[in-house]
């Protein structure tokens, strides 16, 4: 027995990391220290020990005493375990980092004692505050959200909140951030909501990070954009989750698209004699080019309250019978209804009396930069002496551009060329995407010149296309349209070419819609479009098969036939197309090629209404062809004994409907 307890003492003495016990009776002081306690601290049992007062109490960090004398306090009160991490300053001065254990019990003799056990926490706290500064310092948010169709925030960092403005929770308030954890799409603005669920989408699917820029809604209803990374990874429960870092880049954002605005002003003061500035949002509008005219250059770049000053404006200046019809279109253009999808943007034709008193004719226009912001801008209409100064080319290159801005729409560009070099003024981020260029890419472009032919190297046009343009002052070709994800046809526009060359030329850029409506389509008289699908996969119109030239665009187009009228969405057409690669911004860029072609050769063919494109997706309208599928799985007789083993010969993942249609057989 004697053995026993020496080798208890032994081990406590030694091995129990920091062994003590404490007297909780008062005065509380150690009865017990160990060697294990004694090397840790650098303190001889002697100089820890004594019954008149808690001489280990004078090893805490001065910061921690207060928090270490009332956790005493409690250990006071009966039988328990505590613990309380806190600081220790060692005899040569430095300081450990301690996870304090005790455990309280009476003895016999009703004396309260406790029995303390140390960890040396110190790595792992000097660890963790180097995490806590990163995460407290670094300008970045930083979010933990759930892989669910609905999203759960599990973790928001202090700057996040911040940069969201959440405010401090005070009592019978409500939570906020507790409301927004349920549902990350609360901060996300409602136009927003698709992209940030697609991006979440292409992460999940690709398995790889995606970075981008994109708004958020602040708790106090601003807005603020921001760029950042999704990553998908798993969390210390082995659950799969979402992770954001990001950084506010509204500042930035803003002072971008003031230079960007003022260079677009810039080529439009070439085109009109005074712009204004409609801020819907904020009910504001001012006078941003006034063309040195007395009566608007004392207020330029001042916001006014929108409504009384277009009423002062059109009262002071418009003549009388032209005031309703002016009224009317301001009118319309505050309650949204003067543009109309698929239509060009209205003008408004009026007689004003300018600073010099005359009167003269005046078209107007709004250009929409944004949801909220649109530009007013108005010129006075040449009289015939001015029109027979165009005529002689005098004035060519203003009126022309003046002409063509009046069919501006969302997806514009401005452009100067200039002896074979070409420099952007302004674009949309859907030009950008026609000519092969991020944002961020075409941003240095618009500070210097360009070679033609290496501006255009990205995009499917052709040096030939650009001669072509510059010679005949025209020429259309089809984009992708990114904001409403489908194909657009846009129109350029050259100004004439001065004797000599040398003056600059300007090309302007606009959509325009199909110029056959969808009744005009369908009366046209389309041809028979047969499909064959048993066997190798071919399409034939009027009996004359159609030669795809892009291998991968008949590919897509075999799909569709075989979803049988219903809707591919893109990242379901890369999984078939390639199937090898992720779902990221290079494949979808090389679909959207692919689908484009399909949408050319279909077009060139006479046969367009044969496959529907709605946001994105696309399907085959299996009633305006003839198919040998559709035709076998009708189950009609006379097609019973179309099908004879073989289907989608090409195409490996055919498999899947070869399988369906052999069961069917047998």
């Amino acid at each position: 027995m004697k053995n026993v307890i020496e080798n208890m003492e032994e081990i406590l003495s030694r091995n129990i990391s920091g062994f003590h016990r404490y007297i909780l009776t008062d005065p509380v002081h150690l009865c017990y220290v160990s060697r294990n306690l004694c090397d840790m601290t650098g303190y001889g049992e002697g100089e820890l020990l004594n019954e008149s007062g808690d001489f280990y109490a004078r090893l805490v960090h001065p910061a921690d005493r207060a928090a270490y004398a009332d956790w005493i306090h409690k250990l006071q009160t009966g039988e328990q375990t505590l613990t309380l991490q806190y600081r220790l300053v060692k005899k040569d001065g430095t300081v450990m980092y301690v996870s304090d254990t005790v455990t309280s019990a009476k003895r016999e003799d009703g004396i309260l004692t406790g029995d303390s056990v140390l960890t040396d926490i110190t790595g792992m706290k000097k660890e963790n505050d180097t995490l806590q500064f990163l995460n407290e310092t670094i300008p970045c948010g930083f979010l933990k959200y759930t892989c669910e169709k609905q999203p759960r925030i599990t973790y928001m960092n202090r700057q996040m909140q911040e940069l969201l403005r959440f405010p401090d929770i005070q009592e019978g308030e409500v939570d906020y951030l507790e409301l927004y954890r349920g549902n990350i799409f609360l901060l996300i603005p409602m136009e927003e909501r698709r992209k940030f669920a697609m991006y979440l989408n292409r992460v999940y699917t690709a398995d790889a990070p995606l970075a981008g820029e994109i708004s958020l809604l602040r708790c106090d209803g601003t807005r603020i954009i921001v760029f950042g990374w999704v990553a998908k990874c798993v969390n210390e429960q082995g659950e799969e989750e979402f992770q954001s870092v990001c950084m506010d880049v509204t500042q930035h954002r803003s002072s971008r698209k003031e230079r960007e605005l003022k260079r677009y002003l810039k080529a439009l003061g070439d085109v009109y004699d005074k712009i204004f500035e409609y801020d819907l949002a904020c009910k504001t509008v001012k006078c941003l080019c006034g063309q040195n005219s007395p009566r608007f250059k004392w207020i330029e770049n001042i916001s006014m309250q929108m409504e009384d000053a277009t009423e002062k404006w059109i009262a002071s200046t418009v003549i009388e019978e032209d005031r309703d019809k002016v009224r009317e279109y301001f009118r319309d253009f505050c309650q949204g209804k003067l543009e109309k999808p698929g239509e060009k943007p209205p003008q408004v034709l009026y007689r004003a009396v300018t600073s010099g008193g005359e009167v003269r004719e005046y078209s107007g226009i709004f250009l929409k930069m944004d949801s909220s912001v649109s530009l007013y801008c108005c010129r006075c209409i040449p009289d015939a002496e001015r029109a027979d100064a165009l005529n002689s080319g005098i004035l060519s290159l203003q009126e022309n551009l003046q002409k063509l801005v009046m069919r501006f729409r969302d997806g514009i560009a401005a452009f100067e060329v200039t002896d074979r070099m070409v420099t952007p003024l302004y674009a949309s981020d859907n030009i950008c995407e026609f000519f092969g260029y991020t944002r961020e890419e075409w941003i240095p472009l618009m500070k210097k010149s360009t070679p033609i032919r290496e501006f255009i190297a990205r995009s499917e046009t052709t040096a030939e296309e650009i001669a072509e343009l510059l010679q005949n002052g025209e020429a259309e070709f089809t984009y992708y349209d990114l904001s409403r994800e489908r194909e657009r046809r846009i129109k350029a526009i050259c100004s004439q070419k001065f004797q000599g060359g040398s003056s600059p030329r300007y090309i302007m850029l606009y959509n325009v819609e199909d110029s056959q409506t969808q009744g005009e389509q369908e009366t046209a008289g389309n041809p028979a479009v047969s499909i064959r699908t048993f066997g190798y996969f071919d399409v034939f119109v009027d009996g004359k098969p159609i030669a795809f030239r892009n291998k991968k665009s008949k590919e897509l187009f075999a799909l569709l036939v075989d979803r049988r009228g219903g809707f591919v969405s893109s990242q379901e057409a890369i999984s078939f197309l390639w199937e090898e690669e992720p779902v990221n911004s290079v494949t979808l860029a090389r679909y959207r090629k692919v689908a484009l072609r399909l949408k050319n050769i279909l077009e060139e063919a006479g046969i367009p209404h044969i496959v529907e494109s709605v946001d994105g997706n696309r399907r085959i309208v299996a009633e305006n062809v003839q198919c040998d599928l559709y035709e076998y799985l009708s189950g009609k007789e006379e097609y019973a004994q179309l099908f004879k083993g073989s289907y989608l010969t090409n195409y490996s993942w055919g498999e899947t409907t070869l399988a369906e249609l052999t069961g069917e057989m047998l």
